[in-house]
């Protein structure tokens, strides 16, 4: 038996001591896509609005929260944005069960009502309606007031 594991502690020895063969670095991955529409950052709190009938969605956070006059509040979960050229959609499913899509366009968009001009065009398709407006940064839209570039 003595025969039999002088070879196997022979062999053990030398796969020990000698060099195993270097290891490539894994390929990087590539650097993610910037979620920013025509200088828009979508990652920090956005408001999409519109007028006649008055609505407004608020993007932040891990919710989105739309609401208008003489409709019922409805949240969404936040799943970020899909990019697709100078187009970002978000989709979910709002906790009373109605479809919400928010399109944002990197096109320049009037509200109609104000003499604002906002750096985003909007489509928000909830339940069966859909919806025409603008969107900025809400931060830019709290600045600007009533009046002016929305940026």
């Amino acid at each position: 038996m003595r025969a039999a594991v002088l070879p196997c502690l022979l062999l053990l020895s030398l796969a020990a001591c000698s060099e195993g063969q270097p290891t490539a670095p894994a390929p990087a991955e590539p650097p993610a896509q910037p979620a920013v529409l025509d200088g828009v950052d979508l990652t920090q709190p956005l408001r999409v609005l519109g007028t006649e009938p008055f609505w407004s969605v608020d993007i932040a956070g891990q919710t989105l929260r739309y609401s208008g006059v003489d409709r019922p509040e409805q949240t969404a979960p936040n799943a970020g944005p899909v990019m697709t050229g100078t187009v970002a959609t978000w989709t979910a499913r709002t906790a009373q069960g109605h479809a919400l899509e928010i399109s944002l366009m990197a096109t320049e968009c009037s509200d109609g009502m104000s003499d604002r001009v906002f750096p985003l065009t909007a489509r928000v398709k909830i339940g069966d309606e859909t919806l025409q407006g603008c969107a900025a940064a809400t931060e830019a839209v709290m600045r600007v007031g009533e009046s002016g570039a929305v940026r």
